[in-house]
């Protein structure tokens, strides 16, 4: 039996996991996704292609497994009862995270190739982007509940809300990505969602 070996091999395996990993977000930043290759993944990680092909049968599946580990697993919300201060805080640090160099190159070239994938796009919003939405939109149904969010709002349409000016700003460079920007848009969004006063509240 090979028991004694396990740990050893068991380490070697991790280590070369995330090296590939590592070489996936750097290369896909430094060349885009179209000119990304197994080959040049494999030189970099120091590993070689069939390791590669060992753990993912594509290109695709891999860059979007080494994306998922850049960002993280997506927690919940804060709830702090206040819905407003809790989405000031999300928004600050997405911004935060769409401007850091480490994320941000990368991000852009995926984000370019998907407009031409269709089935990488696909793959992305599934992969990447909707278990942050959904995230997003159970906060806010919460916040229904606590009728601080009108209750026939259609929470899909209030999740862009938040999130879309945000990505808009980076995605086009209107203008900077700053935590004030963020802090205005949850104020904005929120505001339009809330429930419509009662004539008895004025005053």
């Amino acid at each position: 039996m090979s028991e004694g070996k396990t740990p050893d091999a068991g380490r070697r395996s991790e280590r070369s996991h995330q090296a590939i990993l590592k070489a996936v977000v750097e290369l896909v930043g430094e060349m885009g996704y179209g000119r990304l290759t197994i080959e040049a993944i494999a030189a970099r990680a120091g590993v070689g292609k069939q390791t590669i092909y060992r753990w993912w049968p594509n290109k695709g599946l891999l860059v979007l497994d080494a994306f998922a580990a850049l960002m993280g697993d997506t927690a919940p919300l804060p709830d702090t009862g206040d819905v407003v201060a809790d989405m000031k805080l999300v928004l600050r640090a997405t911004a935060a995270e769409l401007c850091s160099p480490r994320f941000e190159v990368p991000s852009r070239a995926l984000t370019a190739e998907s407009q031409l994938d269709p089935a990488l796009a696909k793959q992305f919003v599934d992969t990447l982007l909707r278990p942050s939405l959904e995230v997003t939109k159970e906060r806010l149904r919460v916040a229904q509940r606590a009728g601080q969010v009108a209750a026939g709002v259609d929470l899909d349409v209030a999740v862009e809300l938040l999130v879309g000016p945000l990505f808009h700003r980076w995605l086009l460079r209107t203008a900077p990505l700053t935590p004030e920007y963020a802090d205005t848009v949850a104020e904005y969004a929120l505001a339009a969602l809330r429930p419509p006063r009662t004539s008895g509240s004025a005053g």
